[in-house]
């Protein structure tokens, strides 16, 4: 035993020696353009990717659908992310094929939102990705995140035109390579933050059940941020739009099969502060919309929309006046879709709704 302890010592000693000496004599080239042989090159790769897995895992991704956060990841992108990962209609530079590992083209696939974070965030070892978490906050990481799940699909006219409606900040200041709005622009922004504030409200989304009695929600909490129009252009995703209006329209008729039918498998319907699935909505709630939404006069205000690529986010708003405990009463509704390419239509991934008394309550 004795002498099997003191070979494995004597061997451990000769490896040590052995890779020291490796090291110090410089033999061994670094250099980008020297590639990994294959098998190193798979396991590094198998311990990129679960490591990230490992260490993602738990994070909790927040609403990526929210249009503000959207826009401001699509500035964050042309700023500080084109240059290694490229963007629709943008080619090739100088600088990429240097680069060792390539770094993805992030418009050809839709990464995981935690896996994506957490990369942005810590960056990874021995290449040229950094850790944009050492200058950068989470919202705004988050933004970024938000805009990559966009992006594939994204034509270069649609990429451009969102880029050029994001909001100006300091990274894209620094950037100098795109221009955004003036002042005009600003006020109109800030304009439409202060009615998204105004339109926030504390009632949360309120309607009357089906035998007249009022069916009611708990205030919205006070995290949820207000639906905002902001990025949304009339015609802008015509097709989405008009999936957006036979939607509104199936359920003011009380068709609950065309409601369904525009409905993806995963949608998510947020109203309230509560979120369902498509089963648990078409169980309860859609029955308790449609009841209410048949004895209300609904009045449009505005419809906009905001293509990116093979998904499209739909805006409207509206003026419902309704009957709810025996009072009349006037609600202002916002209701934000996003919709997702299906063949040679679409169908609603998201819906959120946000409602606040105008007059009686």
């Amino acid at each position: 035993m004795k002498r099997l302890i003191i070979t494995l010592a004597v061997f451990c000693a000769i490896v040590v020696a052995g890779v020291g000496a490796f090291v110090g004599s410089g033999v061994y080239n670094i250099g980008a353009d020297d590639h990994h042989t294959k098998p190193v090159y798979a396991l590094m790769q198998a311990l990129r990717e679960r490591s990230i897995a490992h260490h993602a895992k738990d994070i909790a991704v927040p609403n990526l659908d929210d249009p503000q956060l959207i826009l401001k990841g699509a500035g964050q992108y042309a700023a500080m992310c084109t240059g290694c990962h490229l963007a629709p209609g943008m080619a090739e530079n100088e600088m990429r094929p240097g680069l060792y590992p390539q770094p993805p083209e992030l418009a050809k696939f839709r990464p995981d939102p935690r896996a994506a974070f957490w990369v942005i965030k810590h960056g990874i070892k021995m290449s040229a990705m950094p850790a944009w978490g050492a200058s950068h906050d989470d919202a705004t990481i988050w933004s970024m995140v938000a805009f990559l799940q966009k992006l594939p699909g994204m034509t270069p006219a649609q990429y451009r035109d969102i880029v050029a409606r994001a909001p100006q900040d300091h990274d894209m200041d620094e950037a100098g390579d795109h221009s955004h709005g003036g002042v005009a622009d600003e006020d109109a922004r800030g304009a439409a933050a202060m009615e998204g504030m105004a339109m926030a409200g504390e009632a949360g989304h309120r309607h009357a059940a089906a035998d007249g009695d009022a069916h009611e929600h708990a205030a919205a909490p006070a995290v949820e941020a207000p639906l905002s129009m902001e990025g949304m252009k009339p015609g802008a995703a015509p097709a989405a739009e008009a999936a957006a209006r036979a939607f509104q329209a199936a359920l003011q008729r009380g068709d609950r099969e065309a409601v369904l039918a525009l409905l993806a498998p995963d949608v998510r319907v947020s109203e309230g502060g509560h979120t369902q699935t498509r089963d648990e909505y078409a169980a309860g709630h859609l029955g308790e919309d449609i009841a209410f939404l048949k004895t209300a006069r609904i009045t449009p205000v505005s419809l906009g929309s905001m293509p990116m690529g093979d998904t499209a986010m739909v805006g409207s708003e509206s003026e419902i006046e309704a009957t709810i405990k025996g009072k009349p009463v006037t609600l202002r509704s916002r209701e934000m879709l996003t919709l997702r390419k299906a063949g040679d239509g679409w169908k609603i991934v998201s819906v959120q709704w946000q409602t606040t008394p105008v007059s009686g309550e």
